[in-house]
């Protein structure tokens, strides 16, 4: 039987390769973060917000519109990184109202509708730019 010290191992190789994900069909970061950092087969997505990229504005309308253009832009640092929504495998929703939630999720199904990933749902008091909504996740090939 394996020892806990061999079950727990880690490696501290410091091989893996580390990059960072970038498109102008998702808004640039507003703070000192990257829209994803790619390390060998994962990308880690950063927490989108309802930013219309060509007016580097938010956008305007309801619950479910803000939602869309959210996972929009999940969607195109996922492509940048010749991904898709079917290799996300964990994501983190962060809501303002958990009176939206049953809005978020209907939006949120139509995205990940075979196989959805793993998740967590949570309110928060604020999000940047007055955001209702935020979601970041987790990829691998």
């Amino acid at each position: 039987m394996p020892t806990a010290s061999a079950l727990c191992h880690m490696s501290t190789s410091t091989s893996a390769s580390r990059s960072a994900v970038t498109t102008p069909l998702a808004p640039a970061a507003i703070g000192p973060y990257s829209q994803g950092i790619l390390v060998d087969d994962r990308l880690f997505v950063s927490g989108q917000i309802a930013i219309d990229p060509d007016t580097d504005s938010m956008i305007d309308g309801s619950i479910e519109a803000e939602t869309e253009r959210v996972l929009d832009n999940v969607g195109a640092i996922l492509k940048a990184a010749s991904m898709s929504f079917e290799n996300v495998v964990r994501c983190e929703v962060f809501m303002t109202d958990v009176n939206d939630y049953a809005q978020i999720n209907e939006v949120y199904a139509r995205y990940f509708n075979e196989k959805p990933p793993a998740r967590q749902a949570v309110q928060v008091e604020d999000l940047p730019r007055n955001a209702r909504v935020e979601i970041s996740c987790i990829a691998v090939r």
